[in-house]
């Protein structure tokens, strides 16, 4: 980790929408505690549009994103578009219900308003992995992947043409399984003559950690035996519509999606250890 510095041209301070109606009040005190350490431009975008906007504009500021942690992703993905990541250095203060502040916290940023808008001003920056799929998404934290079955679609009400199409399903439906082909740098973790349970994906020290949970069956790996674990590069998922989580949000139906590991691609301030 390096200092964080004071910022070229000051911060720009992105309150996001959602976290100004549900907590004015941290809202307030984060833009108080910045504004009286540093030259802080305060946008209050009222749309993702005008968020997006208002990041673009920055210039030599340094973002500082007041919101959950979709916030963060969001602004992470709209710099990463940008290709703008490697340049410069992100800041969060979250703002939020506890439940969407899971990914600020595993990331070493105080939830605390105070605390948080300290560490902006005086913090260290610490070097971040990321995922980038193959549409251009990007994930900060953990995705995970349920099979098709385990994550299926609400059932239908019953009537004769539901009865047909299940009838036709099953008919051109592949071989049992999880109906999910896992390839981690080009080795077969898992193939769709197997059922496999979940799949999940996470950046660890510079590469992304792969782990395949199936059952018995006689596909790639040979059954059941504990988790498959892998530590590659990339990693492709691919099979019949599958959706996925990643920084808590769902995404989806996709039937193959490629993720690549970018080590040390953005960084964010954290408090300095004392």
């Amino acid at each position: 980790m390096s200092h964080a510095g004071a910022p070229v041209g000051g911060l720009l301070v992105l309150v996001d929408p959602v976290a100004r109606r549900l907590d004015g009040e941290s809202v307030r005190i984060a833009k108080d505690v910045l504004s009286a350490g540093a030259a802080a431009k305060i946008c209050l975008p009222d749309s993702r549009e005008e968020f997006a906007r208002a990041l673009a504009r920055r210039g030599q500021r340094r973002p500082v994103i007041v919101g959950d942690d979709r916030a963060l992703v969001r602004a992470v993905g709209l710099l990463h578009r940008e290709r703008a990541l490697s340049g410069g250095v992100i800041s969060l203060i979250p703002v939020g219900p506890v439940g969407s502040l899971g990914l600020a916290g595993s990331l070493g940023v105080p939830l605390s308003a105070v605390s948080a808008a300290r560490a902006v001003l005086d913090g260290v920056v610490r070097v971040c992995d990321l995922l980038v799929d193959d549409s251009d998404g990007v994930v900060l934290g953990d995705l995970r992947i349920a099979s098709p079955e385990r994550s299926g679609a609400r059932p239908a009400a019953p009537s004769v043409w539901n009865a047909y199409r299940s009838l036709v399903r099953t008919l051109v439906r592949p071989p049992a399984g999880g109906g999910l082909r896992v390839e981690a740098d080009g080795v077969l973790l898992a193939d769709l003559d197997e059922p496999v349970l979940d799949v999940s994906v996470s950046a660890r020290e510079g590469l992304a950690e792969v782990v395949v949970r199936a059952g018995s069956g006689s596909g790639a790996g040979g059954g059941a035996g504990g988790p498959r674990v892998a530590r590659v590069r990339s990693v492709t998922v691919s099979g019949p519509d599958f959706r996925y989580r990643a920084d808590q949000a769902v995404t989806g139906p996709v039937r193959r999606r490629t993720w690549t590991l970018r080590p040390g691609a953005w960084g964010l301030t954290v408090p300095r250890q004392r």
